[in-house]
C-alpha cells in the first residue's frame, strides 16, 4: 500500500480546515496510508526584516528535510511550482507506487519553501496562480490526493 507522508509547517487551528481535512484523510484511508506531519512555524517578530524572514523559513526548512522519506518521489508545493490537472495526481500516485511505494508533499508555512527544500524535490507543484492561505493549500492537496485515487480506479467522484 502506498505511503503518503504530507509535512506541513504550522498547524490547523481553524476547526473548519481541520474538519475538511480529517474527512478527505478518512477517505485517504482506503487507498493509502497518509500521514500528516506538521512542524511549528518559527518565530518571528511582529514586523520581521527580510533576514529575519530569511532566517526563519531557512530553520523550517532544515526541520522539513530531517523528516522527508528516504527514498519517497518528493512534491514541493509552491507558488513557482507547474501547474496541472487533477489527472496528474493520479499520475504522480502511480509513478510513486511502482518507484518505492512512497510520496511525500512539503507544504511552508506562510512565508513559503526554503530555496533547498524546493531543490531536493524531485517536482514542484502549483495549486494555482492566485494566492490561497498555506492551511487551505493543505486541504486542497489532501482533496486532489483523494479524487487522484478516484480517478485511478475510474470513480464517478471526478466528475
Amino acid at each position: 500500500m502506498l505511503r503518503v507522508n504530507i509535512i506541513c509547517v504550522g498547524k490547523l487551528k481553524e476547526k473548519f480546515y481541520a474538519d475538511a481535512a480529517g474527512e478527505y484523510l478518512k477517505r485517504l484511508g482506503a487507498y493509502c496510508k497518509a500521514e500528516i506531519t506538521e512542524l511549528p512555524e518559527e518565530k518571528r517578530p511582529k514586523e520581521p526584516s527580510e533576514t529575519e524572514t530569511y532566517a526563519a523559513v531557512s530553520r523550517e526548512g532544515d526541520a522539513l528535510l530531517e523528516r522527508i522519506p528516504k527514498g519517497a518521489l518528493t512534491v514541493a508545493m509552491c507558488v513557482e511550482g507547474r501547474e496541472m490537472p487533477s489527472e496528474y495526481m493520479a499520475e504522480l500516485i502511480e509513478k510513486a507506487s511502482e518507484k518505492s511505494g512512497k510520496l511525500c508533499f512539503i507544504i511552508g508555512g506562510s512565508d513559503g519553501l526554503d530555496e533547498r527544500v524546493k531543490k531536493a524535490a524531485d517536482i514542484r507543484l502549483s495549486m494555482s496562480k492566485m494566492t490561497f492561505p498555506h492551511h487551505l493549500a493543505r486541504v486542497m492537496l489532501i482533496e486532489q490526493l483523494y479524487r487522484g485515487f478516484k480517478i485511478m480506479e475510474g470513480g464517478k467522484y471526478h466528475k
